[in-house]
């Protein structure tokens, strides 16, 4: 039975590349000169450093930039409240995605019977498995997907013939 895995995880390589453009970037910008502006990625945790709200929101503007360019689709960060140090410091931890969550994990296996094609969808763990007769049948289903779950970042994994 030919079959997928709908995941949603992050290239791990390109997110601490983009990372690392980000903080060459702001140490190159004349705008940032003798600033504390950094960005720090901890697994899956990215925590941006800045001096005030406004380079905050030019540190996050040059992160999603970059990742945009690595192929790392910005939908996988999800910002958290930022954090007010001393001063007019300001911190803000951003998660990145990794796993499909239950609910979202739902939503797909409801998508894909509420579609009719011939396949089955089970929740597998922190992935979706999708598994049909036809290869044909599983492309439409990604299609699906990807039509209808435009705020998740899906990949296909493990396709089998």
């Amino acid at each position: 039975m030919p079959s997928f895995d709908t995941v949603l995880k992050a290239d791990a390589v390109e997110l601490r590349n983009a990372i690392d453009q980000t903080n060459k970037e702001i140490t190159g910008r004349f705008d940032f000169k003798g600033s504390s502006a950094k960005v720090e990625l901890k697994e899956f945790d990215i925590t941006i450093h800045a001096d005030s709200e406004f380079q905050r929101e030019q540190v996050l503007d040059v992160l999603r930039n970059k990742c945009t360019k690595r192929n790392v689709d910005p939908k996988f960060l999800v910002e958290e409240k930022v954090e007010k140090m001393s001063g007019d410091k300001v911190k803000q931890l951003i998660k990145v995605k990794n796993g499909v969550a239950q609910d979202d994990a739902k939503k797909i296996v409801k998508a894909i019977k509420d579609s009719k094609i011939k396949v089955q969808a089970s929740i597998q763990g922190d992935a979706v498995r999708v598994t049909g007769g036809k290869r044909d049948d599983l492309q439409a289903t990604m299609a699906l997907l990807r039509k209808d779950m435009d705020d998740l970042p899906l990949t296909f994994d493990n396709f089998r013939d």
